[in-house]
């Protein structure tokens, strides 16, 4: 009897999510790793980002001017590493060091009377961590299992960093106002050491039950190989790279607006309070991000194609910020993030990762660590620094900002349609260049 149980439940797990028997805790663990990381995470969002509705425009757009040199310093010290150091090291030891940065950022808060420069560099710092979790989880990923296995399994695995990202935001959510802002950092810093004892366990298990002792990450393509300006040199000499550029930019202005909003709308309420909305706006998101993305995403592209799925969260975008401007009120921006950050995580930028199959290899590899970072977090340090001219420099109201936002949402919508066309040309001449090699053959 006790035999036959474990063989049933084999089965039975093979059946429903193709894991072998061998597999099972090398999966459970990973599911566990990821699931730990975005709890983590949204833990600390909004709690980083509530301390913004303390500082001024100006003061937010200069930290994101930072936070644009810190993350690519951040990005190439971590590039060096990688090159140095071995991967079943490096995964345990970059998880510790942001735990212990948290636990030292919690002694600070808790033992200094004015903390509004620890706060500030909490802010930036939090922001690199959003860079690397879930990347250097990943590769490890790639380091653990075989090509044939990542297949199976990764998606799998990928339901852990969903239901961490619905589980995190629980804990602000329904208890900031208890446990207080400090709490709440020591609770992320303490998260942060399972992935430490995990990634030791499952190096363990790559040999123990794996047998995937031979198996490596293939970290080159992190690295952008002979010469270091050739990604630029490629962005800035193709039409349809520059269009998804602009696309970027202008989805990153429309960001920083409606971010600029939410967070001077937040202005009076109490630091705790402002974290409890923010870590409910993060939870509504990862619920309807999930729905939309398994019921209705890929309908949309399939039936309505590129240039309409790329128009469309713009399209919302300029009603909301219309509605905005003619009712300036808080329940109507968290509306808005919600939307507009459930609308990016589940069409916009899936959709976006699509139009880099119209490229070949090496311009995916070279060009879009180009667009992903220093056109992102360009267009942030850009934006946030207009946003504050507008309204610190020239006066501008919440509403006539709304209004600036709607127009910039309007050109956005344009340059989706515009490069969903594009990216339809390119496939259709691939699809067309395939039959006449077909034909040759």
């Amino acid at each position: 009897m006790n035999q036959q149980n474990p063989n049933a439940l084999e089965k039975l797990l093979k059946s429903l999510s193709n894991v072998e028997p061998r597999e099972i805790r090398s999966v459970a663990a990973s599911f566990l790793f990821v699931f730990t990381l975005m709890a983590a995470w949204y833990i600390l969002r909004p709690v980083r980002d509530q301390m913004a509705s303390d500082w001024s425009d100006t003061e937010v757009a200069f930290l994101w001017n930072i936070n644009f040199f810190v993350s690519a310093a951040v990005v190439a010290l971590y590039g060096f590493a990688v090159s140095r150091i071995q991967f079943r090291i490096l995964v345990p030891t970059v998880y510790a060091f942001f735990g212990l940065s948290f636990v030292a950022f919690y002694f600070l808060t808790t033992g200094m009377s004015d903390t509004v420069l620890v706060d500030k560099i909490f802010y930036v710092w939090v922001s690199v961590f959003s860079l690397f979790h879930v990347s250097v989880f990943w590769s490890f990923m790639s380091d653990l299992y075989t090509k044939e296995q990542s297949n199976r399994l990764f998606s799998i695995i990928a339901v852990g960093a969903s239901a961490g990202a619905l589980v995190g935001p629980l804990l602000p959510a329904l208890f900031a106002t208890n446990l207080g802002i400090d709490t709440l950092l020591l609770i992320a810093a303490v998260a942060l050491t399972i992935p430490i004892g995990l990634s030791l366990y499952l190096e363990r298990l790559k040999i123990l039950d794996l047998h995937n002792e031979d198996v490596n990450a293939d970290l080159t393509a992190a690295k952008i190989g002979g010469n270091p300006f050739a990604g630029f040199k490629m962005f800035v000499s193709n039409p349809y790279l520059l269009a998804i550029g602009a696309f970027i930019l202008l989805y990153t202005a429309i960001g920083s607006f409606v971010y600029f909003e939410q967070k001077n709308l937040l202005a009076p309420l109490e630091p705790e309070i402002r974290t409890m909305y923010l870590a409910r706006v993060d939870l509504i998101t990862n619920i309807l991000t999930f729905i939309t993305g398994f019921f209705i995403t890929g309908r949309i592209v399939a039936n309505f194609g590129m240039a309409v799925t790329l128009a469309l969260v713009p399209v919302f975008i300029v009603a909301g910020l219309l509605i905005l401007a003619f009712s300036p009120i808080l329940i109507v921006v968290l509306a808005l993030q919600v939307a507009r950050r459930a609308g990016n995580y589940a069409i916009t930028r899936p959709a976006r990762e699509m139009l880099f199959t119209a490229v070949d290899r090496e311009t995916r590899f070279k060009a879009k660590p180009v667009i992903d970072i220093v056109v992102y977090r360009g267009g942030d340090a850009v934006s946030g620094s207009l946003f504050a001219a507008l309204t610190d420099g020239l006066g501008f109201g919440l509403a006539a900002m709304a209004g600036i936002g709607a127009g910039i949402a309007a050109v956005w919508a344009a340059v989706g349609a515009y490069l969903g066309r594009m990216f339809g040309r390119k496939e259709e001449s691939a699809s067309q260049a395939g039959d006449i090699a077909r034909q040759q053959a």
